[in-house]
């Protein structure tokens, strides 16, 4: 597969599990798995094969997809970005015991003045996503691009106080979708540094 084509299909792919599939009738099973049967039967996918789908999922370098197989029946999902409700088995809930050394996210200076007002939203999606430290370190895959302008620093101790969860996916990407309202207050904030300049803006 080309590699024009695969990013087509791979953002088609993540449109439509993270997303799409209800718009689609595409039925989730638990974990927010599909049949691939059922998502290559699709127009956006009706050239694309068993194989393709195998190189997109073990090439995608932020692993944003699961591949599985049962029975000879192939099944897929992705592995964390939903807007729509999935209750994911897959998840592991952090704890201060599970040594994770850091809890970052990463944005834009055009996003800090409404996050300054208000805290972190989870937006439209299910969660707020978190990378275990910054682009490069060693274990983080996914959870922040590396063009962000402005790394948010949690207070992770304080946080999981006061009951608020985070988990972490399958490609170690880490997940909180917030208080009840979604969002996660400034005051669980540690630092919020810029990348250029090395200031902390708290």
């Amino acid at each position: 597969m080309e590699g024009d084509h695969k990013v087509k299909v791979s953002k088609a792919l993540s449109w439509l599990l993270r997303h799409g599939a209800a718009k689609e009738g595409l039925e989730l099973l638990p974990g927010g798995w599909a049949k691939l049967d059922d998502v290559l039967k699709r127009p956006k996918f009706k050239r694309v094969t068993l194989q393709d789908i195998k190189e997109i999922v073990a090439s995608c370098p932020k692993q944003r997809f699961g591949l599985k197989e049962d029975s000879g029946v192939y099944y897929i999902k992705a592995n964390q970005g939903h807007s729509i409700q999935v209750e994911d088995p897959e998840l592991t809930e952090v704890t201060l015991e599970d040594g994770v050394p850091e809890v970052v996210h990463g944005t834009y200076y055009r996003h800090w003045p409404s996050i300054r007002e208000q805290g972190l939203s989870r937006m439209n999606r299910t969660h707020i996503h978190f990378a275990p430290g910054l682009p490069g370190d060693s274990g983080v895959i996914s959870g922040m691009r590396s063009s962000c302008q402005l790394y948010i620093w949690i207070n992770l101790p304080k946080a999981l106080a006061d009951d608020i969860k985070f988990f972490k996916s399958a490609n170690n990407v880490i997940l909180c979708s917030g208080n009840k309202e979604g969002i996660l207050p400034l005051k669980y904030f540690s630092k919020v540094v810029d990348k250029k300049t090395g200031e902390n803006l708290l």
